[in-house]
């Protein structure tokens, strides 16, 4: 089932978002976020009435995809960033990709024209999902993040709407 985030969902939110801060470089965060800091994220999105969707299997907060301002000047006002995080179990099941068609689907009544996406390289799996939904890759960024002790490169995707 796919739904709007409440803001009761931000401990499961940060539980699933946590495995990837301190286990891959898909984040640049490096320490651990709370279910309090994940709340005022929530809060953020509401504020800027951008979507934020939590997919869920029999109660549980499975997986979870946001759009967030591209830039704070006016002219971008049209233009979104979007992520997506499953919970480590919850891969190869489609749920990325019912997310994100819930995901376009409410930025396109929102008056959203441009969707950017950023993705840490390697990822096949989030180019791959990210592709599904008509985006091209636009730019390529050469060792913008260091975690781990390793560089990583950084692209953005992108689809007009």
């Amino acid at each position: 089932m796919i739904r709007n985030v409440r803001i009761e969902d931000s401990d499961a939110i940060a539980a699933i978002y946590n495995h990837y801060v301190v286990n891959s470089t898909v984040t640049f965060e490096v320490e651990a976020i709370t279910g309090t800091e994940i709340a005022k994220r929530i809060q953020a999105n509401l504020d800027a009435d951008l979507p934020w969707l939590i997919a869920e299997a029999e109660g549980n907060v499975i997986g979870y995809c946001y759009a967030t301002p591209w830039k704070a000047r006016k002219a971008y006002q049209h233009s979104v960033e979007i992520s997506v995080y499953l919970d480590a179990d919850s891969h190869t099941k489609g749920i990325g990709t019912q997310l994100y068609a819930a995901l376009f689907t409410q930025l396109k009544t929102q008056n959203v024209h441009a969707v950017m996406a950023g993705i840490a390289l390697p990822n096949e799996a989030s180019i791959a999902l990210h592709e599904k939904h008509n985006m091209q890759k636009v730019a390529h960024f050469k060792q913008v993040g260091k975690k781990f002790g390793q560089w990583i490169d950084v692209a953005y995707w992108q689809v007009i709407l």
